[in-house]
């Protein structure tokens, strides 16, 4: 139903462009606009409809909306062929769409949120699973070692206490518990996980910006006016707003709406606060609007003098050429030219007898974009993660890693199971063992074979091999579930994390996505979607054919 009404709306929105397309299209650039994105979302939409129009379908929603992403993955999917040409050609189109992300701030905004909370998500459901996966059998090792290290009892009380902080602390508590049965190199784990609740309280806060940036109306409308979607929202929010920003969009806005004495009075104003070489080029557009060229050019060449801007270079041209002073306007034309070819193609290309097309408009810039949504982290949240600040998770995991490190340390004598028949058994007890993690009645089976009688001794290979047969059929088992998982039950923790973090982060990465996109029907970046479900396969098969290669040799 959701999808249905988003279909409505965009259809009544764009039912004058597809009746008018070109005249809407030159009253859009007469307003200073350059994209139309619900329309070219309902383009794709069509060309997913109609495969034989699909590569003009395309190209128009490309002519509509120049900097928006989806466009040209849309393209490289739709052109690419097993042909050289049509490889050639998608792999063109797709460095064309990560060429339109750094001008698109929300479609790189939207892809770097998903990316962030997938990676974030991702990292703390392995490290369930991984507790999930190894408690029922690191559990037993550690109620055995109680018996023998009294105070284990008094960390476990710790452990309980803490956890009802977070559930993230009860995670980092119970992989301290397991980590103390892992190998050495499989406590990275461990370290890595206590390592990211330090930092938590950065984390929550990023998340924090993320979630408040997708509702901030300031920002929202600044972007808009900035990346030339829309005038007429910037106008509605940021009309009383002070800061530097919003007056500079909100006078550009006005500009472009042909309010040129309020936006000259706005542009002054900023002028008194910062000397920018931008306002100077908004201004002398603005007494083009008024149809005075000798202030417009003056403000032209102050904008020159504090920084050489292949706009103020472009702008002084097309005044000169209008004055028809052809040999200085083709002069600052090829100064242009020197400075930013591209920009300059990008200008003619919109070119007309208009004052917002004749000149050129300077914008924030997309790292002055990012800088701001970079502001509107507000208050940072733990999002229900936690029932006391971040700082507390970030002073608990300290302790915890300092716990870690102790107990690593000075338990010397840790229990182990029996890797030939699973048993529990102590190396303070049988030190001879220990080194092969080989319980005595195995020991005795395999190596010293006189002191067994032959019956005792084929009931317990038998039992062994039994024991052996019914962990290979969990590890198959838990090798088609989930990357990852079975290197984990075999006592593998980091190979299995390397292997179940990028599954888990590649298959969040589509719903991640989605919210991130408004879950919307015609604004998810759905090539990202397919492209994160396509690298999430390939890390499953890569994992089961290893896991494959390792068990026809005897693994675990």
């Amino acid at each position: 139903m959701k999808r249905f009404l988003i279909l409505i709306l965009l259809l009544l929105t764009t039912l004058p462009v597809v009746c008018f397309g070109e005249d809407l299209r030159d009253t859009r650039l007469n307003s200073g606009l350059r994209s139309a994105e619900a329309y070219s979302y309902l383009l794709i939409e069509k060309a997913h409809k109609n495969s034989s129009a699909a590569a003009q379908l395309l190209k128009e929603a490309a002519r509509e909306s120049p900097d928006l992403p989806a466009v040209y993955f849309e393209s490289a999917k739709t052109s690419f062929t097993l042909s050289p040409s049509g490889i050639f050609e998608g792999i063109n189109y797709i460095f064309k769409g990560i060429n339109a992300c750094s001008r698109n701030f929300w479609s790189a905004f939207t892809m770097a949120g998903s990316l962030f909370f997938s990676a974030i998500l991702s990292l703390v459901i392995a490290i369930a699973i991984i507790v999930i996966t190894r408690f029922p059998c690191d559990i037993h090792l550690f109620i055995y070692d109680i018996a023998e290290v009294k105070y284990l009892l008094f960390v476990f009380i710790l452990l309980i206490i803490i956890s009802f902080i977070s559930p993230f602390l009860f995670l980092a508590g119970m992989l301290v518990l397991l980590g103390l049965y892992m190998k050495k190199l499989d406590r990275i784990v461990v370290y890595l996980f206590l390592a990211f609740l330090v930092f938590s309280p950065l984390l929550f806060n990023a998340a924090s910006l993320f979630v408040h940036t997708l509702s901030a109306s300031r920002m929202k409308a600044i972007v808009e006016v900035n990346e030339s979607k829309d005038n007429k929202y910037a106008l509605a929010t940021l009309k009383n707003r002070d800061d530097y920003a919003s007056l500079f969009s909100y006078a550009l806005a006005l500009k472009r709406e042909g309010h040129y004495d309020e936006a000259v009075t706005l542009y002054q104003k900023l002028l008194q606060r910062r000397v920018d070489p931008k306002v100077y080029v908004n201004l002398g557009n603005c007494y083009v609007g008024m149809g005075n060229m000798g202030e417009a050019i003056k403000h032209y060449l102050r904008a020159a003098e504090i920084k050489p801007l292949s706009s103020a270079y472009y702008n002084l041209s097309q005044i000169s050429r209008e004055l028809f002073d052809y040999t200085k306007g083709n002069e600052y034309f090829n100064q242009a030219l020197e400075i930013n070819r591209e920009a300059v193609s990008d200008y003619r290309s919109i070119y007309s007898q208009n004052p917002n097309r004749i000149v050129v408009d300077e914008t924030l810039s997309f790292g002055e974009l990012w800088g701001l949504a970079m502001e509107n982290a507000g208050n940072t949240s733990t999002f229900g993660a936690s029932v006391l600040p971040a700082f507390f998770l970030s002073g608990a995991a300290m302790l915890l890693i300092i716990l870690y490190f102790f107990l690593i340390n000075s338990i010397k004598s840790k229990s182990y199971r029996c890797k030939r028949c699973g048993a529990i058994f102590c190396p303070q007890g049988e030190k001879p063992l220990a080194q092969n993690r080989m319980c005595r009645a195995c020991y005795v089976s395999f190596i010293r074979l006189g002191e067994l009688e032959a019956g005792e001794r084929v009931a317990k290979l038998l039992s062994i091999n039994k024991h052996q047969k019914k962990r290979r059929n969990i590890v198959k088992i838990l090798s088609f579930l989930a990357p990852g998982v079975a290197q984990i039950y075999a006592g593998n923790i980091l190979s299995g994390l390397f292997f179940l973090w990028p599954f888990i982060f590649f298959l969040f990465l589509p719903f991640t996505n989605a919210v991130f996109s408004w879950g919307g029907l015609f604004f998810a970046h759905s090539f990202y979607a397919w492209t994160a479900l396509f690298f999430a396969g390939f890390v499953y098969i890569i994992s089961n054919i290893l896991t494959g290669q390792r068990m026809a040799k005897g693994w675990p």
